[in-house]
């Protein structure tokens, strides 16, 4: 097997997260998209893939880094972007999702 290349990283990423996350986060952009975009906090996302799965566990969800799903959206035509509470800050963890012009 050769080398994988910058431009076959996401598509390999897409690979190996799991369906189910995918249909965590497009419920979740749906369900919340607004005025031409969507805030999807991570906590709602978390919950849905381990409601819908059953099996699966938070902490192998976080492990495997499955949610770092920006790039595979961007590359479905989104401007997303990740923001986390900072030291001293107490706001929830969120995806922002905006249609790119």
């Amino acid at each position: 097997m050769p080398a994988i290349s910058p431009n076959e990283v996401v598509a390999q990423k897409q690979k190996n997260i799991p369906e189910i996350v995918f249909e965590a986060f497009n419920e979740l952009i749906a369900d919340n998209f607004t005025e031409g975009s969507a805030k999807v906090k991570q906590e709602d996302v978390i919950n849905l893939i381990l409601s819908k799965s059953g099996f699966l566990s938070r902490q192998e969800i976080f492990d495997k880094g499955w949610l770092n799903i920006e790039d595979v959206y961007r590359g479905q035509g989104w401007k997303v972007e990740y923001d986390k509470p900072g030291c001293y800050e107490t706001y929830s963890a969120f995806f922002k999702f905006k249609a790119k012009k």
